[in-house]
């Protein structure tokens, strides 16, 4: 009867392994990151260049008292932050272009905005 449980375990685990070797080259490049920080809506830095067609991650940082908001609708990317949280968001190979994006929790809209360009 121990047999009987053992083998499902063990093929289970035998199919997990081989499946994460086999996704291993996939991920083992490092996505490319940049660095966002917003602040009692001001968002730094306002530009961001990357290359076009590729994947990468921004690393957006709340260093303000409020809670506060990256928006990006043309990227239909969103991400809520409380006062002092770290999060981030990946982005897929984008099309060359320039895409907007915004602190939406902000009032002050002249410096609560940045622009992703991808070249």
């Amino acid at each position: 009867m121990s047999t009987q449980r053992f083998f499902p375990t063990a093929f289970l685990l035998a199919a997990a392994l081989t499946l994460s070797m086999s996704a291993g080259p996939a991920f083992a490049e490092e996505l490319k990151t940049y660095d966002l920080e917003l602040k009692d809506g001001v968002v730094t830095p306002n530009r961001l260049e990357v290359e076009a067609g590729t994947t990468f991650k921004i690393v957006i940082r709340n260093a303000g008292t409020k809670p506060a908001e990256f928006e990006s609708l043309r990227l239909r990317k969103e991400k809520v932050l409380g006062p002092g949280v770290t999060s981030f968001v990946v982005i897929r190979r984008l099309s060359p272009g320039t895409y907007e994006f915004y602190d939406e929790f902000s009032i002050d809209k002249d410096t609560a905005h940045g622009v992703i360009v991808a070249q």
